[in-house]
């Protein structure tokens, strides 16, 4: 074998240990329970309505920006959060109704590990939105504030 056909050789070997690496990792996540979305399939899951939201963030996170119809059970006391143990997803978890699931935080961290929580707990269908609330504004679309959804129930 020249020295031209052994670079090529190590870079084949290479590459496709890459991709293995790669595929292992995404079964990984499909049998962990969870699937991992874009902000446009849980767009597109929320407009079809066959979905529970749920957000994970803190109370303040929650009253600046959510998106609309999402139900606040926070995950933890972050960002200087004092909440009660017994506010909290751990304490709350029968609260979230047996179906379809669509889980996000500010950027997708806390809201994997709700989900990894709420596959523990039983739940089947349970998905993660990649990049938070961040991606969802990023893409254009719409949030709502509590002041928002409160100023609309006033002019009922």
């Amino acid at each position: 074998m020249n020295k031209g056909n052994l670079t090529y050789f190590v870079a084949l070997i290479f590459l496709l240990l890459v991709a293995f690496l790669i595929f292992s990792e995404q079964r990984k996540e499909k049998n962990s329970g969870i699937e991992n979305v874009s902000v446009q399939e849980a767009k597109e899951m929320i407009e079809t309505g066959d979905v529970f939201v749920l957000d994970v963030r803190t109370p303040d996170e929650f009253n600046s920006s959510h998106i609309k119809g999402a139900t606040l059970i926070p995950l933890s006391n972050a960002f200087g959060s004092n909440l009660s143990s017994d506010s909290l997803l751990k304490a709350r978890i029968d609260e979230v109704p047996k179906e379809k699931i669509l889980v996000y935080c500010r950027t997708g961290r806390r809201s994997d590990t709700a989900g990894k929580m709420l596959v523990n707990a039983g739940y089947s269908q349970v998905y993660n939105m990649v990049g938070g609330i961040i991606a969802w504004t990023d893409a254009g679309y719409q949030v709502v504030s509590s002041e928002d959804t409160e100023s609309e129930g006033s002019h009922n």
